[in-house]
């Protein structure tokens, strides 16, 4: 375990990429430059937190200390997360094991899918990763991956229709393989009790014209200095103290996102190797699975998310059993999306709906702070002395909470055995529902084209 975990796991990681690319005939000077994009967005990472926690800590403890709110794990958002995965070698095993799945699932026609979203894979890592912090060996965190990778497959072929008339192009061969599209049999679920609401579709938004009066106000350094004034008031700190914790948390959701860009673009060179081997062998595929992004040009991405934001900080101030304060998962891209593709653009749908699964993103993230806190120390931090640190918005929270469940079975406890199992049933149970619901979507579809 300790191998792909943490044991030296950067400088593994290096390595093993490093290789790959020379067996994909990469260019030298490509080879270096990738290499070094990635050490720097891991050393920025670092360098940032340490800022960050060393002037953060002292006011969220005045703002516990004023309110009694345990709110004492810092949200950092997706990057850091990203970072201390890809920097585990038990990520590039994933990765390999994920295209073999699937190859064999095209060549068994379970799936049309070919995933080119290399980058993403982390996501599966991750709840992988969560499994064995929590005491699963390798061998249960891998069934538990593939299975989630498996209904990830399923999931992107269900959703093809519907990416079709979000996009309005019949012929183009794109779906998505991201984690976050496993929150649609929920979305769907609640989805189905709006129903109940008479008139809900009667309301309507312009998404285009709210993205415009938001403006500069929905930005990522808005967002983090309006947030920084609110701890602030409430930990009654100085005027002058208020406005530095203002600009410091703006320019952080700022430079997260830049060193995002790093990260990504660093791993360029090995996803290309990675993506035309798929491609080259890649057999009976008809999709190509994308990022979520793909969608990013609907309005209602970005209006939901900006309206889900204020609603994200008060939730998180008031739900019991919470213990992270939004910032860097502020704008909730790791929610919008799913509710996007199971509502088809109903805007009043999507906002009751994201208000409602909130909290489940809120207690997921509570829960895998310490996973996330300690697998920063060990492969990136070592012996730094931080905070905790989680991630309030990530994709996947259902998968990260079954990760916790299956790992703690690992102990022999006959009671949490038979409560996993449960769950993973209810979970399974749902998912085919959702199968079914969305299958006799893509038949009207269907019977609209004819």
């Amino acid at each position: 375990m300790n191998f792909f975990t943490f044991a030296n796991g950067l400088s593994v990681v290096c390595i093993l990429l490093i290789i790959v690319m020379i067996i994909g005939k990469t260019h030298f000077t490509k080879i270096v430059e990738s290499i070094i994009k990635f050490l720097i967005a891991i050393m920025a990472t670092t360098s940032l937190v340490s800022l960050l926690m060393q002037t953060y800590n002292p006011d969220i403890a005045k703002l516990v200390a004023k309110t009694g709110l345990n709110l004492n794990v810092i949200d950092l958002g997706w990057t850091p997360a990203a970072i201390i995965t890809w920097s585990s070698a038990y990520n590039l095993l994933v990765l390999l094991v994920m295209m073999i799945v699937n190859v064999i699932l095209l060549h068994y026609h379970v799936t049309k899918t070919l995933d080119v979203d290399v980058f993403d894979i982390w996501h599966l890592s991750f709840v992988g990763l969560l499994a064995m912090y929590m005491g699963a060996n390798i061998v249960v965190s891998l069934i538990f991956v593939i299975a989630l990778g498996i209904l990830k497959f399923i999931n992107s072929d269900l959703m093809k229709p519907t990416f079709n008339d979000l996009m309005n192009d019949q012929k183009g061969p794109m779906t998505s393989t991201h984690m976050n599209y496993l929150m649609n049999p929920i979305v769907m679920l609640l989805d189905e009790i709006c129903n109940l609401i008479p008139g809900i579709d009667k309301v309507n938004f312009n998404s285009t014209k709210l993205n415009k009066a938001v403006g500069f106000w929905s930005s990522k350094f808005a967002t983090g200095f309006f947030l920084g004034i609110l701890i602030g008031l409430f930990g009654q700190i100085s005027l002058k103290d208020i406005f530095g914790l203002a600009f410091l948390l703006g320019a952080f959701m700022e430079l997260f996102n830049l060193i995002g860009s790093w990260l990504t673009s660093s791993l360029d060179p090995i996803i290309k190797v990675i993506t035309d081997h798929l491609n080259k062998h890649g057999v009976n595929m008809s999709f190509v699975g994308l990022d979520w992004a793909f969608l990013s040009s609907r309005p209602e991405v970005w209006s939901v998310a900006n309206i889900l934001a204020p609603c994200l900080i008060i939730e998180a101030f008031l739900l019991p059993g919470n213990r992270i304060i939004p910032l860097g998962g502020l704008i909730a891209m790791g929610i919008t999306p799913s509710l996007l593709v199971v509502t088809r653009g109903k805007v009043f749908r999507m906002i009751i709906i994201g208000v409602v699964e909130i909290p489940i993103f809120l207690w997921s993230a509570t829960l895998t702070a310490p996973f996330i806190t300690s697998m920063f120390k060990n492969i990136l931090l070592s012996n730094s002395n931080i905070g905790m640190i989680g991630s309030a918005t990530k994709e996947g929270p259902i998968e990260q909470l079954l990760a916790i469940m299956i790992g703690k079975s690992s102990s022999g406890d006959l009671k949490f055995i038979a409560l996993t199992v449960g769950a993973i049933v209810v979970y399974l149970l749902l998912f085919f529902w959702y199968r079914g619901r969305m299958k006799k979507r893509n038949l009207a579809y269907q019977s609209e084209t004819n």
